[in-house]
């Protein structure tokens, strides 16, 4: 990277260069664009709180690499400031999600996981808006992020001012609620950074109180190990007992504090044609994709974040769907077709299914 005490000299104007970039952030499809400073330390505290209480379960990635993920400039050498943006995801559909939830045979699926996978998008137009930059001032040091890498994502996006991170640990913005993906440029370009906004939560508990796990322990701290998000995705082995009722019909994800938060009612429509609902996902029975087969997954999942959960856990997934939906032949059958699946983790979900149904 430059020296960022070169790009000062440089820079004639950095306030003007801010203005356009996030103009040019705008042309590229972001809704919103800001800047922060590299100075990270409270959430690092908040992080590491948060890892001395085993909320993260199994996802060990939140501890490594040291300093890096608080202290920006030893991930990438001479970062000064970071390019955050946001992205809104939200499909349009004509079928309610929460009427979705209340349909025990219908699969319900994350809204973020119905189009193209979201981190390939971004990285391309983030590449992009870097690449307007360069064409601007010449060389410089940068590089892109999207859900990668150690990066504290959401305090980043919050001290660039796209909103604050609500109860339930997501950002929120006044204007566009949480249905958005954060991406983020690491340079070596001395910009000013943008003002953090105020929390907007007040009283409200809605999130913590919708939660189908109790997740959401207290105000802005969610214990991984609880969230169906983390059970359907990031749990390899055996979804604990104690929350497969509550996991209802929701076979990736759940997006139920999301649902309830008042601020999403002013959530706008993605206008992203690869957010657009992909094979009906939004409105498929549970027996219907508990019966495909492998090949039939990969093909159905190619460019879609579901892919990276594997086929076995799919099913797993599915299995305890099934477990909690109405009794009927045809779900009984389907789940009698994997009682001597291969796989031993999938064979003990069917026959917690089954016995739900008494069978």
């Amino acid at each position: 990277m430059t020296s960022p005490e070169h790009h000062k000299q440089t820079l004639k104007n950095p306030q003007q260069l801010v203005a356009q970039i996030k103009l040019w952030a705008r042309e590229l499809g972001f809704q919103q664009c800001g800047i922060s400073d590299i100075e990270l330390e409270q959430a690092q505290q908040h992080l590491h709180n948060w890892i001395a209480q085993h909320f993260h379960g199994e996802m060990d990635y939140m501890h490594r690499h040291g300093e890096k993920r608080w202290r920006p400039e030893q991930l990438v050498e001479n970062t000064c400031a970071i390019i955050a943006v946001r992205m809104d995801y939200l499909p349009q559909e004509d079928i309610d999600p929460l009427t979705l939830l209340g349909q025990q045979d219908q699969a319900y699926i994350s809204r973020y996981a119905l189009g193209r996978d979201y981190h390939k998008v971004l990285r391309k137009r983030l590449q992009q808006l870097a690449s307007r930059i360069e064409n601007a001032v010449g060389e410089f040091g940068y590089r892109v992020f999207v859900d990668s890498a150690p990066v504290l994502e959401k305090a980043i996006a919050e001290k660039a001012g796209l909103g604050w991170i609500g109860k339930h640990s997501n950002l929120l913005s006044r204007e566009s609620g949480s249905w958005f993906f954060l991406g983020e440029i690491y340079t070596d370009l001395p910009l000013p950074p943008d003002q953090a906004i105020d929390k907007h939560c007040g009283t409200c508990t809605s999130c913590m109180t919708e939660c189908p796990t109790d997740a959401i322990i207290a105000p802005y701290t969610v214990d991984a190990r609880r969230c169906i998000s983390y059970l359907t995705i990031e749990l390899h082995g055996a979804i604990p007992l104690e929350f497969r009722k509550a996991m209802g019909n929701r076979i990736y994800g759940c997006d139920d504090c999301q649902l309830v938060c008042p601020w999403n009612r002013f959530a706008s429509v993605s206008e992203e044609n690869d957010f657009r609902i992909r094979y009906s996902l939004n409105d498929v029975s549970l027996v219907t994709l508990f019966l495909w087969d492998e090949k039939t997954f990969l093909e159905h999942t190619e460019g879609s974040p579901i892919r990276r959960i594997g086929y076995e856990r799919w099913l797993r997934n599915i299995a305890v769907a099934l477990g909690n939906a109405s009794s009927s032949p045809g779900v009984i059958n389907a789940l009698r077709t994997r009682l001597h699946y291969p796989s031993e983790l999938l064979r003990e979900h069917v026959q917690w299914a089954l016995s739900q149904h008494g069978s």
